[in-house]
């Protein structure tokens, strides 16, 4: 067996070993829901520090077979990410509870109220609706502000110290490779995986809301992590 193939498997395991408590322990599960429910903001900050990076590693693992790489800064994009983290927790309050009042608006009767009850196609309307709104108008700009801080870290060596260091955003916007961003990120990630996972994460009971965002957060760390690969490779 190659060295690749048992780090896979210890990575796997580490993985399991990770999660199993939520799932064997009911203890712990609680645990985690009680203090979601108390301390959301610092439990959305922990977990995409964690789960969105571990996909960030999962994706260097697919483009470069390695899960290290030399300037990669994987405790440089754990604190980013949580941050990022913040402002995911931030849109998915503002749009949850916005669309419904703007879909009254325009004619979409109860809109907040159909959210809380059994499926139906009203519901179904209004949970795309949500995920639509968030997408289209946040998803862009957190998405590129990621591409942003990743070339940052890069530029650093992937070093803490890029933290406190000031970010050159005219420098790196002007050599993002915007191409990539559109066709890959923009084009292709929103309308055919986020707006539909979203729509069913809003579907989902608020208790089951929080593990599936963030369950997707791995899948984000991923796409993100292969497309700033893509964006590397052909500058």
């Amino acid at each position: 067996m190659n060295k690749q193939r048992v780090n896979d498997i210890l990575f796997a395991a580490a993985i399991v070993v990770f999660f199993m408590p939520f799932f064997m322990c009911d203890a712990v599960f609680n645990w985690y829901e009680s203090f979601n429910l108390n301390h959301p903001m610092v439990m959305s900050f922990l977990k995409f520090a964690v789960l969105a990076t571990l996909g960030e590693v999962i994706g260097l693992r697919i483009k470069t077979r390695k899960y290290r790489a030399d300037g990669f800064g994987l405790l440089s994009r754990a604190v980013v990410w949580g941050f990022l983290g913040l402002t995911i927790k931030m849109a998915f309050v503002i749009f949850a509870s916005g669309v419904p009042v703007f879909l009254d608006k325009m004619g979409v009767s109860s809109a907040m109220e159909v959210m809380k009850q059994p499926l139906s196609a009203n519901k179904l309307l209004v949970a795309f609706s949500i995920s639509a709104a968030m997408n289209l108008i946040y998803a862009p700009v957190m998405m590129t502000l990621h591409r942003i801080t990743d070339t940052h870290i890069v530029a650093n060596g992937g070093k803490l110290s890029c933290l406190v260091k000031p970010i050159q955003f005219g420098k790196i916007m002007k050599e993002l490779d915007w191409g990539m961003q559109w066709d890959f990120v923009f084009k292709k990630t929103i309308p055919f995986f986020w707006i539909p996972a979203h729509t069913i994460t809003f579907l989902m009971p608020a208790e089951y809301q929080v593990l599936f965002a963030a369950l997707l957060g791995i899948v984000l760390g991923v796409l993100l992590a292969i497309a700033g690969n893509k964006g590397t490779a052909t500058q």
